[in-house]
């Protein structure tokens, strides 16, 4: 990641690399940065997925994410589940359907 990089990383995501007791990221900037990139990305990617499944299936927009959830595990780009939750919540967050997937106990959601 170069210094001039203008994207900022949300404190949520960060905060999936900072470790109970510690201050400071695990991980190095380049590192956390390339995975905001994949979940958000992602999360992006999912919109329309989701509301399309919203629509085909007749469920409620929790279900959708939940499904999503669930998903997260078994497509094979190797996210931990700190970052499915991440994901999920941002998609929530992007649909405008945070009161249907609040984060978990514990998580700070933060606009990016």
């Amino acid at each position: 990641m170069s210094d001039g990089n203008q994207i900022i990383i949300p404190p949520s995501f960060v905060a999936l690399f900072v470790e109970p007791g510690r201050i400071k990221p695990s991980a190095t900037r380049e590192h956390i940065y390339e995975r905001y990139d994949l979940c958000e990305d992602l999360a992006n990617l999912l919109t329309e997925q989701a509301s399309n499944k919203l629509w085909e299936l007749g469920i409620t927009e929790a279900d959708v994410l939940e499904r999503i959830h669930q998903g997260l595990g078994n497509v094979g780009i190797g996210l931990s589940a700190a970052e499915a939750q991440w994901v999920i919540s941002r998609l929530a967050e992007i649909l405008g359907w945070q009161e249907m997937y609040p984060p978990s106990q514990g998580e700070v959601r933060q606009k990016p």
